[in-house]
Order: structure tokens, then C-alpha cells, then sequence
């Protein structure tokens, strides 16, 4: 057990993480993913009405940066997720990247999508698309899609509906606050919502809190709250995605993405292959 002191948004006790619940996946296996030419092909399908509906500048909306929008469609498509919770709306730049692979996934079965802010993103005269003065909220964007997969959008701290929802998902997109506490809090929060074989998605991380980018900006927070969790005996490996096959962003193809999974060598219960 970890015990989990206050968090960004309150406090918690006696915490049951079940990190054991996590995909054993190694970079070669995320590798495959973004080579997988099936992948590739359901991209080539949907790049068109994802740019149409997502112009985007993420350097002005703190949105996700195009690289980073493609990389997250190949994961949740070659992960085959159906249930996939994203912590951090925002503008929307990420949700509906996840919604059009989800639409993919549906064929096999129902899928959803639950994203999670502590800002009401769509009708509010503050909504981040409103003040980022984007033509469409993050809700007309998925309506747009159409497709099989639901999205439910909630306002609601990333911590108060982890505590208290009692949905699984065998994806977790962590996107919210990067605070070290509010990460760590998230992270345990997170374990105990995974179907067996799930992982956890990380934006912002920066390894041993170095820069990425030229420009110097280090986000410490993802990174200092998984040391944290395997200081404390968490059976967690956290596997940056490094350079990816296609630009992201200030013409570089890195990413700050990341998968918290199960060490390699130990299986997941129930993992799907």
C-alpha cells in the first residue's frame, strides 16, 4: 500500500493503487504501433476532418500539439482501447484525436470517451475555445465526428471524479494540472480505475526534468511524481515516446508523451494482446 498525503485538490487516505492492473509494454512494442500500417491507413481517413475540425494553434491555446494529436490516435488505436478517460479538456485538441480512434475501435464493440475538467469547456462565456477565439467548442467538434463512440465531457476536479466515479477505462489520459502533488494524487487515483491490461498516458513529461525543446521550458511535475511513486516501491516503468515518425512542434519531431506501464517481465492480468 501507498499512503498518499494531500493533493492539489485536497486530501486523501489510505490509498489502494493497483498498479499491477498496468499492460507489461515495452518501446518495441510502441514502436510497432507507429509503424502499423492498418494504423496508418485509418489515419489517412480521418486526417482530413481532424484537421478540418481541429485548426489548432497549440503554442497559443496550450493545446496539444499536432504530433502529439496523430501519436495519441496510434496508441488508443493500436492499444484497441474502448473505454478511455481523458483528465485535461481544454480546447479539445486531444479529445477528439481520442474520439476518432475510438470510432475505430467501436467496430469490435461499444466505445467511449469520458473527459475531465475542472473548467466547464464548452457553453461558458470563459470556455478555453471562447478566450482562444477558436470557431468550435470541443463538444460541437465531437458532434461533428459523428462516429460509434460517445464522449461525455464533466466539470468536475480530476481528483473529486477519480475518487468517486465508478467507471473503469483501459486507457487513462493524464493532461490536468502538472503539479507534482496533483500528479502523484492522479496516478494512484488512476490504478484503481484501470480494466486489468490498461495504461496511463502522461503529457509534459520532461526525463530527469531536463529540456526538450531549445526554448528551455521544463515541466517538472509528471516526471518528479513518478520518481516519487517508484521511490515508494511502485511497480511502474514510465516509457517516454522519444521522437516520433512525424513533426510535432518548433520543427522538431519530439514529444513530451509518455506510457506508464507494467515492467517488462511481469504479465497483466487479463492483458489483451
Amino acid at each position: 500500500m501507498i499512503n498518499a498525503a494531500a493533493g492539489a485538490s485536497g486530501s486523501f487516505d489510505q490509498t489502494k493503487p493497483d498498479f499491477d492492473r498496468l499492460r507489461a509494454l515495452t518501446a518495441a512494442d510502441i514502436r510497432t504501433i507507429f509503424a502499423a500500417p492498418q494504423i496508418d491507413r485509418a489515419w489517412s481517413s480521418y486526417e482530413p476532418i481532424l484537421a478540418e475540425l481541429c485548426q489548432i494553434e497549440d503554442l497559443k491555446t496550450g493545446g496539444v500539439n499536432p504530433g502529439d494529436r496523430r501519436a495519441l490516435f496510434y496508441l488508443i488505436s493500436g492499444l484497441r482501447a474502448k473505454g478511455v478517460l481523458e483528465i485535461g479538456t481544454n480546447v479539445g485538441a486531444s479529445t477528439i484525436h481520442i474520439a476518432a480512434a475510438l470510432n475505430e475501435n467501436a467496430e469490435a464493440g461499444a466505445s467511449r470517451l469520458v473527459t475531465v475538467d475542472i473548467l466547464e469547456v464548452n457553453d461558458s462565456a470563459t470556455a478555453p475555445w471562447r478566450v482562444a477565439d477558436l470557431p468550435l467548442s470541443p463538444r460541437q467538434r465531437s458532434d461533428r465526428l459523428k462516429g460509434r463512440a460517445e464522449t461525455k465531457f464533466i466539470t468536475k476536479a480530476s481528483q473529486d471524479f477519480l475518487a468517486h466515479t465508478g467507471e473503469m477505462f483501459d486507457c487513462i489520459f493524464l493532461d490536468g494540472d502538472h503539479s507534482e502533488e496533483a500528479v502523484f494524487a492522479e496516478l494512484i487515483y488512476a490504478s484503481q480505475r484501470l480494466d486489468p491490461g490498461g495504461v496511463i498516458i502522461l503529457h509534459d513529461f520532461f526525463p530527469d526534468q531536463r529540456p526538450l525543446w531549445p526554448e528551455g521550458w521544463v515541466c517538472h511535475g509528471p516526471f518528479a511524481a513518478t520518481q516519487r511513486l517508484c521511490a515508494l516501491g511502485a511497480a511502474i516503468e514510465v516509457l517516454p515516446l522519444g521522437p516520433l515518425p512525424w513533426p510535432t512542434k518548433l520543427n522538431s519531431n519530439v514529444t513530451s508523451l509518455a506510457v506508464v506501464v507494467k515492467p517488462a517481465g511481469r504479465s497483466s492480468k487479463s492483458a489483451r494482446p
